[in-house]
C-alpha cells in the first residue's frame, strides 16, 4: 500500500515549519552575557521563545483544524526536538540531551492541547475554517 501524498504533505509540512523557525528565531543568537558575578545567562532572550512559540502556533492552528492533529503534534514535536538537537549537540559536558528532552516534552504536550482545543472547537462549527 503506498502512502497517499495528500496526507503526508501536513505531516512534512509540521516536521520542516518548526525547523525554519529555530533557525529564524533562535538559530542566530550565540552570545552568552557574562555578569559581574561570573555568572552566565543566555544566549536566548524571552522574545526569541515567545516569538518561536507564536510562530509555531500558526501551523499547528493550520493542522489541526483540518484534522490532522496527529501532524501537528507527531510534526511539531519531531521538527522542534531534531532543531534543538542540532544546535545545542556541540554541547562538550553532554547535558545538552537534557534540555532537547524537555523541550521534546514541553513540545509534545502543548501541540496536543492545541491541537485538541483547536479541533473540539472548530468541530464544533460544523466544518473547519477555509476547507
Amino acid at each position: 500500500m503506498r502512502p497517499n501524498p495528500r496526507s503526508l504533505a501536513p505531516f512534512l509540512l509540521l516536521l520542516l515549519a518548526p525547523v525554519a523557525a529555530w533557525a529564524a528565531w533562535m538559530g542566530w543568537d550565540r552570545h552568552r552575557v557574562v555578569h559581574p558575578d561570573g555568572s552566565e545567562t543566555g544566549p536566548y532572550e524571552a522574545w526569541q521563545v515567545i516569538g518561536l512559540v507564536l510562530t509555531l502556533l500558526c501551523p499547528v492552528y493550520w493542522a489541526a483544524s483540518r484534522r490532522h492533529v496527529p501532524s501537528a503534534v507527531i510534526g511539531t514535536t519531531a521538527g522542534l526536538t531534531a532543531a534543538a538537537w542540532y544546535d545545542w549537540s556541540d554541547d562538550a559536558g553532554g547535558l545538552f540531551v537534557i534540555g532537547v528532552g524537555l523541550v521534546m516534552m514541553s513540545t509534545l504536550v502543548a501541540t496536543l492541547a492545541v491541537s485538541a482545543l483547536v479541533a473540539f472547537t472548530t468541530r464544533r462549527g460544523g466544518s473547519a475554517p477555509g476547507a
